[in-house]
């Protein structure tokens, strides 16, 4: 199977165009679950792709304009490319979202894409997901606050954390998207000068560096306070490690989940996550 076969084309995929600026893209990040968008340059062969703009970029230069100094330098790919060898990409170069180019734009393969790849038999494994699961389970209370669980996945860099009761058993996944879900935008000012917009944080979208003694807008997210449980699924799919891999992806897919708590009758012993189920098809390259 090829990329051609798994990506998501050009025609259904949002793209910001040079020159352009910060604002062309903000809004767009904020509102999806996407954590970047392609840049392209329009010509007369069709639209020259340049780079990525993330998130992050947004935020930790918040000072920054234009978009050809926010743009990020990401490995791609070609249509014609093995889906195994992307995988294989995917996993050395930690991204999620592999840019597919051969003179031109032409569209995005991303992990879903991999696990829905996987799903169908299209790029097939024949190895149980226990090999490839983590022993390592990012958890946190759920009566915690759920500004202090956002707090945790941003420590400990992973998009999910699985809750626990007063028991220390299972009783509910929270993810990344539950949270986005719920976070607000606040609008509001800061004075300039002596201080930057809140600029540590990583929820704070817009800081403006501070010139004068002048106030300027600033654009924060904020959380509700309320508990984990709140907010987490508590209908949670598990697999056992005997699983195999194909079957994971297909619950994946099904239940429109990137991780799966792995469990040993009634207790939890690892996490399967979507970047998993790409590593036993990059084993096959």
């Amino acid at each position: 199977m090829n990329v051609a076969d798994a990506m998501t084309p050009r025609s259904r995929v949002v793209t910001v165009e040079l020159p352009g600026t910060r604002e062309d893209v903000l809004e767009y990040l904020q509102e999806r679950s996407f954590s970047s968008v392609p840049v392209v340059k329009p010509t007369d062969n069709g639209p020259e792709y340049r780079g990525l703009v993330t998130r992050d970029a947004l935020i930790e230069q918040p000072d920054e304009d234009q978009l050809v100094m926010l743009m990020e330098d990401v490995p791609t790919t070609t249509a014609g490319e093995a889906i195994e060898a992307v995988a294989t990409l995917m996993l050395t170069e930690g991204g999620r979202r592999v840019p597919v180019v051969d003179g031109e734009f032409e569209g995005i393969v991303t992990v879903t894409d991999v696990v829905h790849a996987i799903a169908t038999g299209d790029a097939e494994t024949d190895v149980e997901i226990g090999e490839y699961a983590s022993e390592n389970v990012n958890t946190t209370y759920e009566g915690a606050p759920l500004p202090v669980a956002e707090r945790e996945l941003s420590y400990a860099n992973v998009p999910y954390t699985v809750a626990l009761d007063d028991e220390g058993s299972m009783s509910g996944v929270l993810t990344e998207v539950d949270i986005i879900d719920v976070a607000r935008i606040v609008e509001g000012e800061e004075e300039t000068g002596n201080s930057f917009a809140d600029q540590d944080s990583e929820w704070a979208w817009e800081g403006i560096k501070g010139v004068g003694s002048r106030y300027l807008p600033t654009r924060d997210i904020e959380l509700p306070t309320d508990p984990v449980s709140e907010f987490m699924t508590e209908d949670v799919v598990t697999v056992s490690g005997r699983k195999p891999v194909q079957e994971v992806a297909q619950l994946m897919i099904r239940h429109d989940v990137e991780q799966i708590p792995m469990v040993s009758g009634d207790q939890l012993v690892g996490i399967v996550r979507d970047v998993d189920v790409v590593a036993a098809l990059a084993d096959r390259e």
